[in-house]
């Protein structure tokens, strides 16, 4: 299988914005009258928190039942009680509502499916295609071969359909110990595809399940149970990743052997994304050992961590639209999922001013008792969101960039003699500064033009700076977080050492910062611009009149930048 780097393989649409071909192969059999509906599932396993890989494979499940008018199941496949946990299938549910999908009535367990599973077993060991082997997990790994040599026969293949009836009956009374016999089809030893060598089917595994409790001892392997819930819930087309590719045979060769409705699976290639590591486990690792803060670490590419960042559900479901579906495996740029990001924040988000590294500028000629309500745009892209009050008095915040004692060409922002336009506010001209004893500036002092309120000056002169700024008596302390790639590397997943790996910058906190005075009053997971600054959403540490705030993504847009390059580079060619 080939991966490729950067954008999706355009070549599986039919046409540049056609439809891709798992909706080529539904338009076909509703046409042709094969299914009268279509109806889809997905299928989590509860053993960790969902991340944008699984966002991917919702947004293709719900998304294409939604489009043609069918339906979707959430199924939980819940055959692991030592790693699943109800903590898992609660905030699995929560997170696929939150992306803006409902499976209405339609949830359903494997575990619900237990027994027929067991009947099924049965059936196989009557018909002589299933028999329970006293092998070792270590010693069924060395029988199976190799991908260029076959698979040697287990010394138990042989028993009786009556003698492996019994154990397997006596495995669920549990009359053997743990690993000590597993129950396994009888396929091909020698076939060229290793999943079709005698898989195991059950495990004898004493430990409590989170929805049977104690009832089991036994239990079905994954692969014996996903094509078979798929088959009991009539799944007409059966979507999974294209590492299942190599398993379809042996789901195929089970409903066929048990003479079961046949869902058709379909792989489609899955989310792959620079600087982002997808991996359960070793997500889990990062947990445990505090690498991170946990699942919702607003670092992490879970749903919960993209959630507590302020990544609005929309914007991730443009960015598997604008990802696609397709054959072969791609490396998509995270700077795409930020774009959608910064698209569908640009449209919503509110504008706030803050001041994140603060210095005190004093307007020397402004009124000390004044107290000033300037008008201010509450989001240039809706004129419906209005405006706001904000206040500007004689001694305000400004960023601590936003003035240089010697600046270099075209630096245009705040320095001795010259003029800038306060965001909002008035034209102030820098008269003077203060410094400490270690040579920091501490203080800057100007004078303002009371003609140029709002921002625009009557005689027409202009001014190439604009800064923002808080008035320091109405000004809300808070504290802001700057997040960036967990990752160092575009592929961690590759990496020898993940540790080694691992971005020492991707977390800055920001304590004493300044907003405006109306960010005493957000509310948890509001998501805001600050001007300048770019878009951030409240945390939920926040306190009142204390909040905390995670800087979502930057205002620069990498990945218009990128295609805007390719784009000139056609042109060119």
């Amino acid at each position: 299988m080939s991966d490729k780097t950067n954008k999706p393989d355009e070549n599986e649409r039919a046409d540049a914005g056609g439809p891709h071909f798992i909706e080529q192969i539904i338009q076909e059999d509703l046409a042709s009258g094969k299914h009268e509906r279509i109806h889809t599932r997905f299928p989590p396993e509860p053993n960790g928190y969902l991340h944008i890989g699984h966002a991917k494979a919702i947004c293709v499940n719900f998304g294409l039942a939604k489009k043609y008018d069918g339906l979707c199941n959430l199924r939980f496949d819940d055959t692991n009680p030592t790693k699943e946990e109800t903590e898992y299938v609660d905030a699995i549910q929560d997170d696929i509502r939150w992306l803006g999908f409902d499976w209405e009535d339609r949830l359903y367990y494997a575990s619900d499916y237990f027994e027929q599973l067991y009947a099924w077993a049965e059936k196989l060991i009557q018909e002589g295609r299933a028999y329970v082997d006293d092998l070792s997990a270590d010693e069924i790994r060395a029988h199976r071969g190799t991908l260029t040599e076959p698979g040697k026969n287990s010394p138990y293949r042989d028993r009786s359909a009556e003698e492996n009836l019994d154990l397997f009956r006596r495995m669920r009374a549990g009359e053997f110990p743990d690993g000590s016999k597993v129950l396994r089809a009888k396929i091909d030893m020698a076939s060229g595809n290793i999943n079709m060598r005698d898989p195991v089917l059950y495990r004898i595994l004493r430990a409590h399940h989170h929805r049977t409790g104690d009832d089991w001892c036994i239990y079905p392997m994954y692969d014996f149970t996903h094509g078979q819930s798929d088959s009991i819930e009539k799944i007409t087309h059966s979507l999974c990743t294209l590492e299942f590719e190599a398993h379809r045979p042996l789901y195929d060769w089970l409903t066929e052997n048990l003479e079961i409705y046949p869902p058709r699976q379909i792989e489609f290639a899955r989310l792959n994304m620079s600087y982002t590591m997808v991996t359960k486990r070793k997500l889990l690792k990062l947990v445990q050992e505090g690498t991170v803060s946990g699942w919702d670490d607003p670092r992490m590419p879970t749903i919960r961590g993209m959630r507590r960042r302020g990544y609005p559900p929309a914007a991730i479901r443009n960015f598997c639209d604008m990802v696609g579906v397709a054959k072969v495996n791609s490396t998509v740029d995270l700077a795409m999922l930020e774009y959608c990001v910064r698209q569908e924040l640009n449209l919503h988000a509110l504008r706030r001013m803050t001041v994140l590294h603060p210095l005190k500028l004093v307007i020397e000629n402004y009124p000390e008792d004044q107290v000033e309500e300037m008008d201010a745009v509450n989001n240039p892209e809706k004129e419906s969101d209005g405006s706001r009050k904000v206040p500007f008095s004689r001694e305000l915040w400004i960023e601590k960039a936003d003035f240089m004692e010697d600046p270099p060409k075209k630096y245009f922002r705040l320095s001795p003699g010259r003029e800038v336009r306060l965001r909002y506010g008035y034209f102030v001209t820098c008269t003077g500064f203060e410094k400490n004893d270690a040579g920091e500036i501490t203080e800057v002092r100007c004078t303002y033009d009371p003609a140029t309120r709002g921002g625009d000056s009557p005689d027409g002169r202009r001014v190439k700076g604009t800064i923002h700024w808080v008035s320091a008596a109405h000004a809300v302390p808070c504290e802001v977080r700057l997040y960036d790639n967990l990752f160092t590397v575009p592929d961690p997943a590759a990496a020898e050492d993940v540790q080694a790996a691992l971005n020492p910058d991707s977390l800055q906190v920001l304590t004493g910062c300044m907003g405006e005075r109306s960010l005493g009053e957000v509310e948890e997971g509001q998501r805001l611009q600050f001007e300048r600054q770019g878009y951030f959403c409240v945390d939920p540490d926040s306190k009142p009149g204390a909040p905390v705030f995670n800087r979502t993504v930057g205002l620069r847009d990498s990945w218009a930048k990128i295609q805007k390059q390719q784009a000139g580079g056609k042109k060119k060619g």
